[in-house]
């Protein structure tokens, strides 16, 4: 039985689908307006690993990641770029979609923009409207009065009499309560607008994502996931609109992944500790921040430090090596191995405990190599099968161990002074034999001599 950890309830609780075997599920996606750092990566690679894992496990899964293409970040930064908002917002969309790309990282099912849906955002507003859920003031804005609707920070456990203490209202505001929020933005001048009934103007945040769930995935669905930073407001005034608008549940269970700090401390750029996924590729191989991201379970928080990413290094680097020269075959073997990894991710997608799992699977694999050349490479396949659900070890052992090669070492210079070095062996001249591997040395590459072979990689 597959369980998930509920935000809601603070519970793991068991996955029942509300249709059949089809879990839909949406996740708060990214405000495109500038390029994804590496607390987009853990929301990314994160649910990337829930929707592998419910695919494995025989679910049919329809995955909508929303897309905010309109907010005051957006038109902040395409103003001082002197660009239009569509042009800001397609470039980085593209380079998202790279970002992703380059971590494994599937793409959704449906990844719909906010500003698809701004005639079902019309239409769910006028129905709060009319329930008394919400009011236009006549300034062009519309609020959504939070007081109204019971059970409101059921998600975030945060009570309305807390909020309230040192809530403020700006002087050009017009809400009836400090804690009603904005559903619908009057259009100021020079800022994108679209024809409403309340004239002129553009969505709240909140709103967006209401619509674009309930539109691609029902009135009710089975799991809401995001980051740990929308819990509150976001999350909690999604439950609000949505509930208030359709009298029914909104989402069945709510995930969060943990929060990335960096060196125990916060991430911000203000601090200087601010990392983009791109900057962080320019140093590690993608593979190594996938790996870092996965080992720790998704809901935890995780540290991001130079001494982490250099621990996955090396985790992945002794997974290749166990892998590389064992021939290609069936998956074979390993039953047990496989039932304790499904056991893992079945309870709440527990990823660390399945790495542990193909961990020990690399020491019986190393264990079979001297004894059972076919049983170690079958056991390697089924490795290399579960790994796949984590979207790690996927590639050729030679292609990570000698990534970062290229412009240090000439790659056919080095196969062919390891060719020399093996004839100098194999002609018993040993003097040779060890001059070579010297060279190799200087040149920073290390020579690993095995059954299937000598394979090399760069020197740390």
């Amino acid at each position: 039985m597959l369980t998930i950890y509920n935000t809601l309830s603070k519970t793991k609780e068991a996955l029942k689908p509300l249709v059949g075997n089809h879990v839909r599920m949406y996740v708060c996606g990214m405000t495109v307006y500038d390029f994804c750092h590496i607390g987009h990566a853990r929301v990314m690679v994160a649910f990337d690993v829930i929707a592998r894992w419910l695919r494995h496990r025989g679910y049919e899964l329809t995955y909508v990641r929303n897309i905010t293409d309109i907010d005051d970040k957006i038109i902040r930064r395409a103003q001082e770029n002197a660009e239009s908002f569509e042009v800001l917002v397609e470039r980085m969309i593209a380079a998202m979609h790279e970002d992703e790309a380059r971590l494994s990282v599937l793409r959704p099912d449906i990844e719909p923009r906010a500003t698809g849906h701004i005639p079902g955002m019309h239409e769910m507003i006028q129905t709060l409207i009319d329930k008394g859920f919400a009011y236009a003031p006549g300034n062009g804005d519309v609020y959504y009065r939070v007081g109204k609707f019971v059970g409101y920070g059921k998600l975030s456990r945060k009570k309305i009499e807390d909020l309230r203490i040192g809530a403020r209202i700006e002087v050009d505001e017009s809400k009836e309560d400090p804690l009603d929020f904005v559903l619908w933005k009057g259009a100021k001048p020079g800022e994108p607008s679209w024809m409403s009934p309340w004239g002129e103007g553009r969505p709240g945040w909140h709103i967006e994502c209401s619509v674009m769930s309930t539109c691609c995935l029902g009135e009710t669905f089975d799991i809401h996931g995001g980051g740990p930073d929308l819990v509150f407001p976001h999350h909690e005034n999604e439950i609000a609109q949505s509930e208030a608008a359709t009298g029914k549940l909104y989402a069945n269970a709510w995930m969060h992944a943990g929060a990335v700090r960096v060196d125990g401390e916060k991430m911000s750029k203000s601090l200087g500790n601010f990392f983009t996924i791109r900057e962080v590729l320019e140093k590690y191989h993608p593979e190594v921040v996938r790996y870092f991201l996965v080992s720790s379970q998704y809901r935890s928080p995780i540290n991001y430090s130079e001494d982490s990413l250099k621990e996955a290094k090396g985790a992945l680097e002794r997974f290749y090596h166990a892998l590389k020269g064992l021939p290609e075959v069936v998956a074979d073997g390993g039953d047990a191995y496989a039932e304790r990894f499904a056991a893992a991710m079945d309870d709440d997608f527990n990823s660390p405990e399945a790495c542990a799992v193909l961990f020990e699977m690399v020491r019986e694999i190393n264990r079979l190599r001297d004894t059972d050349l076919n049983a170690a490479a079958g056991l390697a396949a089924r490795l290399k099968e579960l790994a796949a659900v984590l979207g790690v070890l996927q590639l050729e052992p030679e292609a990570f161990l000698q990534a970062g090669a290229e412009g240090k070492v000439d790659a056919a210079q080095v196969d062919a002074l390891i060719a020399a070095r093996l004839q100098a062996r194999a002609d018993k001249n040993w003097a040779e034999s060890d001059r070579i591997r010297d060279q190799l040395t200087t040149m920073g590459v290390v020579l690993e001599d095995g059954k299937g072979g000598t394979t090399w990689r760069l020197a740390e």
